[in-house]
C-alpha cells in the first residue's frame, strides 16, 4: 500500500518562502519519478515540478523555474519542493504524485501519469 503525507505548507508573505515535503510508504521510492501539482480555487490542478528516480533530471512549469527547486531524498522515502520568491498567484493546494510505472522514461507532466497521490497541503501567500 503506498501513501504519500505532505507536510510544510502554510501562509506566508509575497517574497517569502516555504518548503513542502512528501514522505512516501510502501514500495521503494527511489524506483519511480516524482511530481508535485497544484489546484488554485476554481482551477484544474496543473503541473509544478517532476524529478526522476535519481534526482538526476528535474522539471518545471515556466512560471516556478527559477523559484522552485525540486529534490529528493531516497534514503528517506521523501521529496521536498524548495519555493522561493513566492508570489499570491502561487496561493493554491500542492499535491506531489508518484508516477504509475517504474519503468517510465521521461518526466510527466500530465496527472494520468501518476498513480499515486497525496492528501494536499495548502500554501498560501499574501500580498
Amino acid at each position: 500500500q503506498v501513501q504519500l503525507v505532505e507536510s510544510g505548507g502554510g501562509l506566508v508573505q509575497a517574497g517569502g518562502s516555504l518548503r513542502p515535503s512528501c514522505a512516501a510508504s510502501g514500495r521503494t521510492l527511489s524506483m519511480y519519478y516524482m511530481g508535485w501539482f497544484r489546484q488554485a480555487p476554481g482551477k484544474e490542478r496543473e503541473f509544478v515540478a517532476a524529478i526522476t528516480g535519481s534526482g538526476s533530471n528535474t522539471d518545471y512549469t515556466d512560471s516556478v523555474k527559477g523559484r522552485f527547486t525540486i529534490s529528493r531524498d531516497n534514503a528517506k522515502n521523501t521529496v521536498y519542493l524548495q519555493m522561493n520568491s513566492l508570489k499570491p498567484e502561487d496561493t493554491a493546494v500542492y499535491y506531489c504524485a508518484r508516477d504509475r510505472s517504474p519503468f517510465r522514461t521521461s518526466l510527466s507532466v500530465i496527472p494520468e501519469a501518476y498513480g499515486y497521490w497525496g492528501q494536499g497541503t495548502q500554501v498560501t501567500v499574501s500580498s
